[in-house]
């Protein structure tokens, strides 16, 4: 793990266990539906999409240039973390 990462969680006295048992009980599992490709240029980033269909997302949470680049998927934005955590705040 990276050196910084292990900072903060000493920090706030949590391990990497707790750290996953956190995102694992907030996880809901999905299929997927199949969508015609929509990012030429990286064809792995496809697979979000149709994830976060299925999942009924808010919002698509990303730093990947690709998926920026398209703003928003079928009315589901797709915004930087600092994007996101600014939306969070403002109750949006």
């Amino acid at each position: 793990m990276r050196e910084k990462f292990t900072r903060q969680l000493a920090k706030r006295k949590l391990t990497v266990a707790d750290v996953f048992d956190g995102y694992a009980a907030l996880v809901v599992i999905v299929t997927p539906s199949a969508i015609a490709p929509t990012i030429m240029r990286d064809p792995a980033d496809d697979q979000v999409l149709p994830a976060a269909l299925a999942a009924r997302a808010d919002l698509i949470v990303s730093g990947d240039a690709h998926l920026l680049d398209l703003k928003s998927f079928q009315g589901i934005a797709i915004v930087t973390a600092a994007a996101a955590v600014e939306l969070i705040a403002a109750g949006a």
